[in-house]
C-alpha cells in the first residue's frame, strides 16, 4: 500500500501544503499568500489569526486536489519561516500582536543597547548567533515591553509564545501542544546550542519568563495528533516532525555529511553547511546553528543569511510595476541579459552575512541615459548570486574548505540566468534538483522517518534527483571585475547614512 507524508511549509509571504508520496513524488501542492503589514518603515509583520486561516484553508485544498482522504496521509511535518515571533494568551488563544517578522527591525534600540552593554560575545558563545533584531530574542522583549496587558498576562501565567511552528502546532492539537524543535531554538537567541537548552542567564539578563517557551523536541518524533474536522472528523494524524525552513532544505537536499551544502533562494537568501557534530564559530558574520537533533543527537551547520533575495524581484513586480508576474522576469532577460554596467544593492532592511550592517538602505549605481528596464532587472537578478558568493568566500574561509558544487532550491532556483550568473561568479557546479520544494520534502522527510515511511538517511539519499547542473562559462578576469564592481557598490551603500 502505497505511504503518503503531507508536509505544511508556512513561509514568510505564503503557506503551501504539500503532499509526497514514498519515492519523494510530489502528489499535489496548494499555497495561498497572506498579508504582509508595514506599520512603519522597516517593520515587517503579519495577522497569526490569517496565517493560520491559510493553513486550514490549504490542508484542504491540497487533500482535494490529490483525489485522497486524510486516512491516506501517515504523517504530518511542519516547516516554517524560523525567526518570526508570535505570542498568545493561552485562555483565548487569540495573538496579543502581530507576528513580528524576522526580516522587522522595530526591534534595533534593544540590540543596539544589549551590544552597548558588551554581551555580544557571550550571546554568540552560548547562542551562536550575532545580536540582531532578525532573532526572537529582542522582538519577543519588544512586545513585553510594548504591547498593553502583555507582561501582566506573563506575570499570570496566560502568555505563549512561540515561533511560527509552535503556534500552529498549539492550535492544530488544540492547545496540547506548546513545543518547537531544536532547530528553531537555536534561532531564538534564548538557546544555549553547547548544553542544549533554554539559558537561564540570558533569559535574566533581557527579564523574559522562561514560563512562556515551549518544550523543546527533536526534529523528528510523534509529538501528538492533529484533526482536520472539516475534512474528517474522526481521524487523527501523527504530528511527526518540526524544523526550521533553511535545515528543513538541508535535509531536503540529502545533505547529511560534514561539509555539503546548499542555498535557498527564497524571500531571503540563506546558505547552509552541515558541520555534522562540530559546533564551529565563525569570525566573519556566519551564524553557528542546530541544524537537527533526531534520537536525541544534535547536529551542527553553519550559515550564512541574505536578508533580500527573492522579495527584491517581487519590488520589481509590485513596487515598481515592472512586470505582472515574477516568472515574467527571465522572458525579459531574453531581450537583453546583461545590466550593463548597473550595480543593485537590495539592502532593504539592512545587509547580513558578512556585514551584519543593519541601517544600509538600498541603491542602485551605475545608470545612465542607456540604462533599460532589462538592465535594472538583470542587475536585480545578479544581486541575488553577488549576495551568495560574499557568504560562499566567508564559508570556504571559515571551514577551510574548497567548496565544489552548491546544491540549490528555492522559487528563485527555476530562473536559469540567476543559476548561471551564479555559476559564473561562483566558479562552482550548480546542481538543481527536480524537485524545487526541497523545504517541503526535508520536513516529509523528517516526519516519514519518525512513522517508518522510510528506514534511515541512506534509504531517503537514494530518492534524490538532479534536473539540472550549470557550470562557469567566464574567465577569471571578467569574474574579478564584475565581483569588484560589485564590492564598490556595497561599500558605498553603507556609506550612504541618512
Amino acid at each position: 500500500m502505497e505511504k503518503y507524508v503531507l508536509a505544511i511549509d508556512q513561509g514568510t509571504t505564503s503557506t503551501r501544503a504539500i503532499i509526497f508520496n514514498r519515492k519523494s513524488d510530489l502528489i499535489a501542492t496548494s499555497q495561498m499568500e497572506f498579508t504582509q503589514i508595514h506599520p512603519h518603515n522597516g517593520w515587517v509583520e503579519h495577522d497569526g489569526e490569517e496565517i493560520l486561516e491559510t493553513v486550514w484553508g490549504v490542508v484542504k485544498n491540497v487533500i482535494n486536489k490529490s483525489g485522497l482522504s486524510l486516512r491516506d496521509i501517515s504523517a504530518i511535518g511542519i516547516t516554517n519561516q524560523r525567526e518570526t515571533t508570535i505570542m498568545w494568551d493561552k485562555e483565548t488563544g487569540k495573538p496579543v500582536y502581530n507576528a513580528i517578522v524576522w526580516q522587522s527591525r522595530q526591534s534595533q534600540a534593544i540590540c543596539d543597547d544589549l551590544i552597548k552593554q558588551g554581551y555580544q560575545k557571550l550571546f554568540q558563545e552560548k547562542t551562536g548567533l550575532l545580536i540582531n533584531p532578525y532573532f526572537s530574542l529582542s522582538k519577543i522583549k519588544w512586545i513585553l515591553d510594548n504591547v498593553k496587558g502583555a507582561r501582566e498576562l506573563a506575570n499570570k501565567n496566560r502568555l505563549l509564545f512561540g515561533t511560527i511552528d509552535t503556534y500552529l502546532a498549539w492550535h492544530l492539537s488544540k492547545g496540547k501542544l506548546h513545543i518547537t524543535d531544536a532547530s528553531n531554538a537555536s534561532r531564538t537567541m534564548l538557546y544555549n546550542i553547547k548544553e542544549n537548552k533554554w539559558d537561564e542567564e540570558i533569559l535574566e539578563i533581557v527579564g523574559i519568563p522562561k514560563s512562556i517557551l515551549p518544550e523543546v523536541r527533536n526534529t523528528s518524533e510523534v509529538y501528538g495528533y492533529v484533526k482536520f474536522e472539516e475534512i474528517d472528523k474522526d481521524y487523527e494524524i501523527p504530528l511527526a516532525s518540526i524544523v526550521g525552513d533553511q535545515q528543513a532544505s538541508l535535509f531536503g537536499q540529502c545533505c547529511f555529511t560534514e561539509g555539503e551544502i546548499k542555498n535557498t533562494y527564497g524571500t531571503g537568501c540563506f546558505m547552509l553547511m552541515n558541520t555534522q557534530d562540530k559546533l564551529v564559530y565563525s569570525n566573519t558574520g556566519l551564524l553557528s546553528t542546530i541544524a537537527w537533533q533526531i534520537n536525541g543527537k544534535v547536529e551542527y551547520a553553519l550559515e550564512g543569511s541574505v536578508f533580500v533575495s527573492g522579495s527584491a524581484v517581487q519590488w520589481l513586480r509590485d513596487g515598481l510595476r515592472f512586470f505582472r508576474k515574477s516568472s515574467d522576469c527571465e522572458n525579459y532577460l531574453s531581450r537583453d541579459n546583461n545590466s550593463n554596467g548597473v550595480y543593485f544593492v537590495p539592502a532593504f532592511v539592512g545587509l547580513g552575512t558578512p556585514y551584519w550592517d543593519n541601517d544600509a538602505r538600498g541603491a542602485i549605481f551605475g545608470l545612465t541615459r542607456a540604462t533599460s528596464k532589462e538592465n535594472i532587472i538583470a542587475a536585480t537578478i545578479e544581486a541575488i548570486a553577488y549576495q551568495s558568493k560574499d557568504v560562499m568566500e566567508v564559508m570556504q574561509q571559515e571551514a577551510k574548505v574548497k567548496i565544489k558544487h552548491l546544491a540549490v532550491d528555492g522559487g528563485a532556483s527555476i530562473n536559469d540566468y540567476l543559476m548561471q550568473f551564479q555559476a559564473n561568479i561562483l566558479n562552482t557546479k550548480i546542481i538543481r534538483p527536480k524537485c524545487l520544494e526541497t523545504t517541503a520534502l526535508g520536513a516529509a522527510y523528517l516526519a516519514g522517518l519518525a512513522v517508518g515511511v522510510w528506514k534511515d538517511k541512506e534509504e531517503i539519499k537514494k530518492m534524490r534527483s538532479i534536473e539540472k547542473i550549470f557550470t562557469n562559462k567566464i574567465n577569471d578576469e571578467v569574474r574579478y571585475n564584475l565581483y569588484r564592481g560589485w564590492k564598490i557598490a556595497v561599500e558605498a551603500t553603507r556609506h550612504f547614512k541618512l
